[in-house]
């Protein structure tokens, strides 16, 4: 067993851990992690399947007896139906920009933006956003997820598309997608996280159909040490992330990305990564 390459495995795991669902790009923080690192280039993108699982599969796991308790009512018939309905509706509304765009252009944003410098760009020009959404006048109107609407879900799953480009983010876009559909900001994150459950598991299904000839039985170790760091590191940002962000902004995060983006835009233009 090749110990190297399960310490390898171990930091990588918890990068996707620590970054999945904050506003700072996991995808980002893998491409360069894995420069570093020097990660197999035949178990790259085998290896980051495994660990993205490990945090679907943390926040499946941490919003278990929401979810439960939302499909009992989508399925019943009680006062809590027609909301139940409501929020998977405009979960389902805002998963399907991405989705459809990633599905007919997910290899040429694989050939082309997965490099250091577009991560750099990408980290500082989603800073630009976060800050400019939490310097703006703001009235939320609607304060728990059962009250999004289908229009603000359709706002939040347009914003999503900007995450199909590497160092984004995902939650950034999310989250600020739902900041300007009128979500208070623990609304937003809370939507963030609904929908990443369906935006997530079909996107690793859809690699791991695309990958599965690639994976090699000798790595399995490395995949499943990544995928229990993973696990456990995304379980405890999940929890921490919701109770910071019904207190704080999100200033503090974009002021991380626009420092992170600079450095990788010097490091990769250096020829460092």
């Amino acid at each position: 067993m090749d110990m190297l390459l399960l310490l390898k495995a171990l930091v990588m795991g918890i990068v996707e851990g620590v970054t999945e669902f904050l506003p700072i790009s996991s995808t980002g923080h893998l491409i360069v992690a894995g420069r570093i690192l020097h990660l197999p280039a035949n178990m790259r993108f085998t290896f980051e399947i495994f660990i993205q699982l490990g945090a679907i599969l943390a926040v499946i796991v941490y919003f278990a007896r929401d979810l439960i308790g939302l499909g009992r009512d989508a399925l019943a018939d009680n006062p809590n139906t027609p909301a139940a309905r409501r929020l998977l509706l405009g979960v389902a509304v805002a998963f399907a920009p991405a989705g459809l765009i990633g599905f007919l252009f997910n290899d040429l944003i694989d050939a082309y933006l997965f490099h250091p410098f577009t991560v750099g760009v990408a980290l500082i020009v989603g800073a630009i956003v976060i800050l400019a959404i939490e310097r703006r006048p703001c009235s939320p109107i609607t304060h728990a997820v059962a009250e999004v609407r289908v229009s603000q879900a359709l706002l939040i799953g347009a914003s999503q598309v900007a995450s199909l480009f590497p160092g984004f983010s995902r939650s950034a876009a999310t989250i600020v997608g739902g900041l300007l559909a009128g979500l208070d900001r623990p609304t937003a994150l809370r939507f963030s996280f609904y929908l990443s459950i369906p935006t997530m598991v079909i996107a690793t299904v859809y690699a791991l159909a695309k990958n599965v000839s690639r994976i090699q039985a000798d790595q399995l170790p490395a995949f499943g040490v990544g995928l229990i760091a993973s696990f456990g590191v995304a379980l405890i940002v999940v929890h921490w992330f919701l109770k910071f962000v019904s207190t704080h902004t999100l200033k503090p995060f974009a002021w991380y990305r626009l420092a992170a983006g600079a450095v990788i835009i010097v490091l990769s233009l250096a020829g460092a990564l």
